[in-house]
């Protein structure tokens, strides 16, 4: 019996939450990809909150003229990572979400490395 890709990736993203967890002085960050846009949130798991967020449909990322996604996506890894700095947040825990650590998943990480977050 063959897994269909949304199957698959809830298994893969149900094995890496059984290691990552995030705490409330490391939180996690976790992604979720559609097809159009990028999202990530930061989430505190000891208290069961999401701290903050942000996406690829934020005025900041959305009115840029036409850039492809990846660009995108690394738009909101620095903005995700300017946000966590106002917030006080430095180290966090990275979250792929059952994706593979590729294309705009990796450009979201390496630009909140950029913007200051320690992975």
């Amino acid at each position: 019996m063959s897994l269909t890709k949304t199957e698959r990736r809830k298994r893969i993203k149900l094995r890496i939450h059984k290691k990552v967890f995030g705490t409330s002085e490391r939180p996690r960050v976790v992604i979720f990809r559609s097809n159009k846009q990028i999202y990530a949130q930061v989430v505190d798991d000891e208290n069961g909150k999401t701290l903050l967020s942000a996406s690829s449909r934020e005025k900041e990322v959305a009115s840029a003229d036409k850039v492809n996604k990846t660009e995108q996506a690394a738009k909101v890894g620095k903005l995700l990572a300017g946000k966590c700095k106002e917030a006080g947040i430095n180290n966090i825990v990275f979250d792929r979400g059952g994706y593979k650590y590729h294309g705009r998943v990796k450009a979201l990480a390496e630009a909140a490395r950029e913007g200051g977050l320690k992975f």
